[in-house]
């Protein structure tokens, strides 16, 4: 199983931008998936979760401005990204449980997304 990401780059504040994730592998399922963050000198920290149901949790810090979905069909999480501010500035990582035989965690390589001020 892999997770690829896609979507980050440069922009500046103010400005949007959209994550994807797509999981590629033989599996039954997926389950919980989530969109972490990494800033140099910071600790990995969740920014937004979604349940296969559809349930979703978010940081604090990007409440109202990003959005995580997902398409169950396409075996792909998405992070919508609004209002992008510089301490959002940070290596983007997708994580999922995914279910093959047993349930398994897994973390994509990582996206940079960098805005600028």
């Amino acid at each position: 199983v892999q997770l690829v990401e896609s979507g980050g780059g440069f922009v500046q504040a103010g400005g949007s931008l959209t994550l994807s994730c797509a999981a590629s592998g033989t599996f039954f399922s997926i389950t919980a998936t989530g969109w972490y963050r990494q800033a140099p000198g910071n600790q990995r920290e969740l920014v937004a979760s979604i349940t296969n149901g559809g349930n979703t949790n978010y940081a604090d810090s990007v409440k109202g401005r990003f959005t995580i979905s997902r398409d169950n069909a396409k075996n792909t999480v998405y992070l919508r990204m609004n209002s992008l501010k510089p301490e959002d500035t940070a290596v983007y990582y997708c994580n999922a449980d995914v279910h093959s035989i047993i349930t398994l965690n897994y973390w994509g390589q990582g996206t940079q997304v960098t805005v600028s001020s």
